[in-house]
């Protein structure tokens, strides 16, 4: 198991398969202005299998899709396909608006998808239309719906909480784990890659320390639960009789840097050794060289090896530092 300079365990690798989405969310990405990697910039199934098979070699085990948008890849299947057929995959989950995902989460699944996480912000349509633009709430819970029944579980919604917009909306949204066994979770707003995007992040943030006694005055206590994974982001909760669990997770607030596992790869071939900092090491070229396909991944292990190495303790956002060069949807989450 890979370890970096501060002993963290890091074996879990966030792929991410596209900087375009097809929501514009208020915190996320402006309407204008905006220009996407060419498709030629953008690895291939092929070349994400590449990366895969050189991080399983240095012992990561778990995996996620993100995007942007992912289910906007027309190949997504198969890199679904060729990901979950190294041996050594533990498990490969997606992050998914589910705008199309009734028609996707049936053969994602038959390609080897684990779960879902889906990013939806409140279930007042009003409300989604308005923070997540663009957005239609009956097609996000079709695609939930489709994911449910195709197995794609636990499944975990994942909202973030933006003040002006769908505060008020929390406690709707925890309400939903006393009769599914789903998990919500509330994401603090991030200040990332400049713009008038971080600064609504900063102007808007709410802490889930707020959130969190939102939802208890209207739904009762919530009672910490165990957790068997220490690396996860989230602090996790359950109502009274419920179901399902609700999670906090609060990169401002309360900071989960020294327990993180996570590394990340972007659209365009970068390993980005922290959500909210600037480092990356490029990784492309050594993919896209002429050496053998065992020479290659070789050198993909490497440099990832390398990459986990460098990670930082964590962020600087208390002292007004975050990522200037990338956005979250050109990160991948």
């Amino acid at each position: 198991m890979p370890r970096d300079s501060f002993n963290r365990e890091i074996d879990y690798l966030r792929i991410s398969v596209t900087d375009r989405c097809n929501l514009r969310c208020v915190y996320c990405m402006p309407l204008q202005g905006l220009r996407f990697l060419p498709n030629a910039e953008l690895l291939s199934p092929a070349e994400i299998e590449t990366v895969t098979r050189a991080a399983v070699s240095v012992g990561f085990r778990k995996f996620r899709l993100t995007g942007g948008e992912p289910t906007l890849r027309l190949d997504l299947i198969e890199i679904v396909e060729r990901i979950t057929r190294v041996p050594g995959v533990k498990g490969l989950a997606l992050t998914t608006n589910a705008l199309l995902l009734d028609d996707l989460a049936a053969p994602l699944k038959r390609a080897g998808l684990t779960r879902i996480n889906v990013h939806v912000d409140s279930l007042d349509p009003a409300t989604v239309e308005r923070q997540m633009r663009w957005g239609s709430f009956d097609r996000i819970w079709r695609g939930i719906m489709a994911a449910e029944e195709a197995g794609l579980t636990p499944i975990k919604l994942n909202a973030v909480v933006t003040a002006g917009f769908n505060e008020a909306d929390v406690v709707e949204m925890a309400r939903l784990t006393i009769e599914r066994d789903w998990h919500v979770r509330f994401i603090e707003l991030m200040p990332l890659g400049g713009g008038e995007c971080a600064t609504l992040s900063v102007k808007r943030y709410v802490s889930n320390i707020e959130t969190r006694r939102r939802i208890e005055a209207a739904l009762g206590a919530l009672v910490e639960t165990p957790s068997d994974n220490a690396a996860d982001e989230a602090r996790n909760y359950q109502l009274p009789s419920a179901r399902g669990v609700v999670g906090f997770i609060s990169p401002v607030s309360e900071p989960y840097c020294g327990t993180c596992n996570r590394m990340r790869l972007t659209a365009d071939g970068k390993f980005h050794l922290c959500l909210l900092n600037d480092d990356e090491l490029d990784v492309r070229n050594a993919i896209r060289s002429n050496e053998s396909a065992a020479d290659r991944i070789a050198a993909v292990g490497r440099i990832l090896r390398r990459a986990v190495e460098l990670k930082p303790t964590g962020h600087h956002l208390l002292e007004g530092r975050s990522t200037q060069e990338r956005s979250m949807y050109q990160i991948g989450g």
